[in-house]
């Protein structure tokens, strides 16, 4: 059965309850933008989001989200598994140690050479061509504050960067997963291009909710396959490591 359980974190509240359901072992998905879709990317609670799934003992996030496409061979529908970020965002707190009263204490300096779980990743990659489903197994995702999307001056420079895919979502949630210690991956839907594609329709609501329509069963198959399979294998060098790197990251103000 599945239980709806509504948690508050020193962070305040999570987008939504915290959907806790059995897929061989425990997982609990839950919406970063509200179930309604209410909350705009900007003011998404990513800190207790990511808090609340750790409490829980959470210790793999793998996620979905929408992007747009940088490159003539992600066709909207494409699904790519990102290994990196490029960080445009401008008004989001990317770490748990921020100095609040109710925060832990010091700051953290976390790497972010490898932002993505390699591990999780290849399950997914194994997971989506053994389900025949088109994926481009690497890809650099650049992040916009959002909610509106890119001017094409904009799109074109991020081409030049050499950013695949683009989205509103990835920064912070990666930064503070990397930070609580968690296996983080993300299963990326093409559902456009963007605006830099001459003759091409430029990006608009009503195409990118249909192409999810469409899409939506790709990734719901990769993650229902890919969860009993990362059930099964022994995380606990990986999970370790996460872990020391979150800690050992951490300068405490000297008493």
């Amino acid at each position: 059965g599945r239980t709806e359980r509504y948690v508050v974190t020193p962070f305040g509240k999570p987008s939504d309850a915290l959907i806790l359901g059995k897929i061989k072992n425990n997982f609990s998905p839950s919406t970063r933008h509200g179930r309604q879709h209410t909350i705009m990317p900007t003011n998404v609670n990513y800190q207790a989001n990511i808090w609340a799934l750790k409490e829980e003992g959470c210790t793999h996030l793998i996620v979905t989200t929408a992007c747009g496409s940088l490159r003539e061979d992600i066709q909207p529908g494409d699904i790519v598994l990102i290994g990196q970020f490029i960080d445009r965002t401008t008004k989001r707190v990317q770490t748990f140690y921020d100095g609040q009263p109710t925060s832990p204490p010091g700051v953290c300096h976390i790497p972010m050479a490898e932002p993505f779980c390699n591990r999780t990743r290849e399950v997914l990659v194994e997971v989506a061509q053994g389900l025949g489903v088109k994926c481009h197994t690497q890809g650099t995702m650049v992040t916009i504050e959002g909610p509106r999307f890119s001017s094409r001056a904009e799109s074109l420079m991020f081409r030049q960067w050499g950013a695949d895919v683009i989205n509103m979502t990835t920064v912070p949630e990666v930064v503070l997963a990397k930070e609580a210690g968690l296996c983080y991956a993300s299963i990326a839907m093409a559902t456009d291009y963007d605006c830099w594609k001459e003759h091409e329709e430029a990006v608009c609501v009503d195409n990118v909710l249909k192409t999810m329509k469409e899409n939506a069963n790709k990734a719901s198959s990769i993650l229902l396959t890919a969860i009993p399979q990362i059930c099964q294998m022994d995380w606990e060098r990986t999970i370790n490591a996460q872990k020391l790197m979150s800690q050992s990251s951490v300068m405490l103000p000297k008493h």
